[in-house]
This record gives C-alpha cells, structure tokens and sequence, in this order.
C-alpha cells in the first residue's frame, strides 16, 4: 500500500512498518480501518500544513466506523460514538455549533492532525493492537510537528503521557480528560479546546480552523 506522502520518510516506515504489515497480511479476522484508510490522518495531513494535533487511541472497532481518522466516523454513522458524541457537546458549549454528521475530515483539510496511537484494530477488540508497535510512529509524527509552533490536545492519560516526544518551543499543549463517557465530567466538559486553539491561532496571525467544516 502506498505510503503517506511527507512523513514516508520517518524512520518508522523503515524500521518499522514492514514487520507491522506482515502481521496484519497473516491476520485471518477483519482488521479496521480498511487497508486503503490505514494512513487516512497522514496522507489528509502533511508535515508542514500540521497546525493542530489532536491524539486518539485506536480506531473504532465497529465495521463500518472507522475510516482513518481520530474520533472521525463515517458520514452515515448513527447514533455517534459516544466519545466523538461529548465533543461535540463541548463543541456546542464553547462555540456553539452543532455538527450533522461524524466526518472530520474537514478539520484534517484545515491542518488539524487526528492520529491515534494505533492505527489498526482488529473487527470487535477494541485495544487488540495497542501493542502491535505503532508507538514509533507516533513518538516521530510528535517530534516532527513539534519542529514548528503547534497546537496539541491531549485528553486522557494515555495522550498525556506521549507530551514528552513534543519538542520544546512556542507550542500551545492543552490538557484535560478524556471525552469519553466514563471521564467526560472530571474535566473534559468546560474544558473550551476549540475557542482556546483558535485563540493562540488568531494570535499569531494565522487563519482560525472552522470547525464546522
């Protein structure tokens, strides 16, 4: 499968990636998102158009879901995950759009970077390939982009603690819980990412992301 243009030369693709695809080629079960959308969040978003990183875990598990991008859904999925479901909530409340479907890829246009830590999931095991070795990948995406200013949100611990393959620099890092709905009110609701990201934005003169897009 073709490599995402602009990051085909991160070491991962080398060192790593050639042992991942044979163990997913052997895998007999239904293995998400589809190979075609494996690198979706990559090839949507190259290095130097990245302005925002938002990291998820894994793809949804549910067939039909996941299409390559953090939290991101296809257009025809009802009810929303109910993770993708409090943020826009918390969308709502800071900036008060409602979005009428679950397709992100109109932020990934704008530079906003929707990679999870895994990028397969086995159909139905949800975290089945969380130690698979994709965190490579993911350490150089955040050292790569941190080469310039960039906004990251890290919700949840497990975004939390990757905050240190981030170069140091005039980065705007926001942090608080995870939206899903076991840790949505210990801190994610009232959290305002969205406002706070195209604040720092407009700040350095740098056009806002329409997140109704």
């Amino acid at each position: 499968m073709p490599l995402p243009t602009g990051w085909s030369d991160l070491p991962f693709f080398t060192d790593n990636w050639p042992t991942i695809a044979k163990t997913l080629a052997a895998d007999s079960r239904e293995i998400l998102p589809p190979e075609t959308q494996r690198f979706a969040a990559l090839d949507l978003t190259a290095p130097e158009n990245t302005r925002v990183v938002v990291l998820g875990q894994d793809p949804y598990p549910t067939p039909g879901h996941a299409h390559g991008l953090a939290f991101s859904v296809e257009p025809d999925v009802r009810p929303l995950p109910r993770s993708l479901n409090n943020i826009y909530k918390e969308l709502q409340d800071d900036l008060n759009i409602t979005r009428l479907n679950g397709d992100l890829r109109g932020w990934a246009k704008q530079g906003v970077l929707l990679l999870n830590t895994a990028l397969s999931v086995p159909a139905g095991d949800a975290n089945g390939h969380k130690g698979m070795g994709w965190a490579p990948l993911v350490h150089q995406v955040l050292a790569r982009t941190s080469q310039c200013p960039t906004a990251y949100i890290l919700w949840g611990k497990s975004a939390q603690k990757l905050e240190s393959f981030i170069n140091p620099g005039d980065h705007l890092i926001l942090k608080s819980a995870h939206p899903s709905p076991l840790s949505a009110r210990r801190g994610f609701f009232g959290s305002k990412p969205f406002s706070a990201v195209n604040r720092w934005l407009a700040d350095r003169g740098e056009d806002t992301i329409d997140w109704n897009a």
